[in-house]
């Protein structure tokens, strides 16, 4: 019993997914391998994703790991040859490699609060910001030119990209990551455009705050209370929670099946109990 949240039988389909050495990306390369998928786990951290396939070999299920670097033409090149021969040519392809990073981050919400030492606007650095916006944007870019030429050819294939709240309307701190996620939105307009006389969707899902190993001591007091900037967002969700990362697999089961969605390209889909939808009166 594999107890996910939809039911899609997604037998004989190879699914690529970058990103899979992370939680989120993991349990989405899980949920497709327990539909039924073979799936082609890629990570940048090749412990993690071998690990990952080990398990759900030992479950009997389809996943194989490789390292790969979303970031690097022959990597990605390498990559798909073995995917070729040891699973076959991709039908799915999730694009789930992207991040932050520190150099490309505000100490302060607004400048007028910035205090001596502290990282302001004007102390962002270049190649920080650069990162970000190539992690993201060409992360998402590069693997779509790898991998769905062999949906060119098939002319059928599904594509879902990982957009955020930040491309709706930026957080504070982030400004890089909010406006690499806008781009990935916009992008994935794009793609569904120039993809659509070939039988190819393209679609994303924009997660809300989510609580993670990674940051939850930046959302939580160490007596569990949450800090100023998560009582904010909280203040923000009309629900009043987070998002937990097992609730992004429905949707991301949904937008990749090709009976379920079958008219459905170039949508954003929001996950974010209901922060995009409130005003804040």
């Amino acid at each position: 019993m594999n107890n996910l949240p939809i039911n899609i039988d997604f037998k004989e389909r190879v699914v690529v997914v970058t990103g899979a050495g992370g939680l989120i990306c993991g349990a989405m390369a899980s949920a497709f391998a327990k539909s039924g998928a073979k799936v082609a786990a890629l990570d940048l951290n090749e412990d993690a994703v071998k690990k990952l396939a080990d398990e759900l070999k030992s479950e009997g299920f389809v996943c194989e790991g490789y390292k790969a670097n979303v970031l690097d033409t022959d990597s990605l090149k390498e990559v798909h040859q073995k995917v070729l021969a040891e699973l076959g040519s991709c039908d799915i392809l999730v694009n789930g490699a992207g991040g932050n990073n520190p150099r490309a981050t505000t100490d302060n919400e607004y400048q007028h609060e910035a205090r001596e030492n502290s990282k302001t606007f004007f102390d962002l650095e270049p190649d920080g910001v650069d990162f970000v916006f190539k992690l993201n944007f060409q992360g998402t870019l590069l693997p779509t030119q790898e991998f769905a030429t062999d949906m060119v050819k098939k002319n059928k294939g599904a594509i879902l990209n990982i957009s955020s709240m930040n491309a709706y309307i930026p957080l504070t701190k982030i400004p890089a990551y909010s406006a690499a996620k806008a781009g990935i939105s916009n992008f994935t307009q794009w793609l569904a455009t120039h993809f659509a006389g070939t039988g190819i969707r393209c679609n994303a899902i924009a997660p809300g705050f989510l609580v993670s190993a990674q940051n939850k001591a930046l959302l939580f007091n160490e007596d569990g209370t949450p800090t100023a900037r998560s009582q904010k967002i909280l203040n923000g969700t009309p629900t009043k929670r987070f998002v937990d990362a097992d609730e992004l697999i429905g949707a991301t089961l949904f937008l990749c099946d090709d009976k379920s969605a079958s008219a459905i390209t170039g949508v954003v889909l929001p996950i974010d109990a209901g922060f995009s939808a409130y005003s804040g009166v």
